[in-house]
């Protein structure tokens, strides 16, 4: 407020006090509850009452917002059980993770000629039949048992035989020479392959 004197402060912004009216009629129907909400509210933006006291105020500022609320709402119980709850909230970040990794999977750079709306639509349908499928039955059991959650159990080099794999890498002699280093022989049916 002080940084910026063109800031108009919440208790006066018309938008945030629609968004807040608004979140305390659907999360409170009850109009009596509603009502002593409400005055709760007044008490603690205003600082009145139980909570006008130097060291509660003085401690909005020097704790972090749960432990201040719950140490000093127990005057506003309502507005009390509210914000706990809503300050126990887990936030983290792996909901945006994983459908980032679904979008990455669909959109690459070898695989850039699809719209952003049809990758968008995609991640969208799979998201959705990635929740539909956990209402279902078999989600617990069977080969499909948390498929989104535990992935790929394969690893993706399981069927590549040996010397499939070392041809991959005959163009780097020096890789090739440090991956058979270590004194195993491979071996091709019968015979051993001699790399130099």
């Amino acid at each position: 407020m002080e940084k910026n004197p063109t800031r108009i402060p919440p208790h006066k912004d018309i938008e945030i006090a629609s968004i807040r009216s608004s979140f305390i009629k659907r999360y409170f129907p009850n109009e009596n509850d509603r009502r002593r909400v409400n005055l709760e509210f007044a008490k603690f933006y205003g600082s009145t009452n139980e909570l006008s006291d130097e060291e509660s105020t003085r401690a909005r500022w020097e704790m972090d917002a749960k432990s201040w609320w719950l140490l000093y709402g127990v005057y506003t119980p309502k507005l009390q059980d509210l914000v706990v709850r809503l300050l126990g909230q887990v936030s983290s970040s792996s909901c945006y993770e994983r459908n980032w990794s679904t979008y990455s999977f669909l959109h690459s750079l070898r695989r850039n000629k699809i719209t952003p709306q049809r990758v968008e639509d995609l991640v969208f349908v799979h998201t959705n039949l990635r929740l539909l499928a956990r209402r279902s039955p078999s989600y617990m059991e069977g080969d499909d048992k948390l498929w989104d959650i535990a992935g790929d159990s394969s690893d993706p080099m399981d069927d590549v035989g040996l010397l499939e794999f070392a041809n991959l890498s005959l163009d780097e002699p020096k890789l090739v020479n440090d991956i058979c280093d270590d004194g195993d022989d491979i071996v091709v049916g019968n015979d051993p392959i001699d790399y130099v």
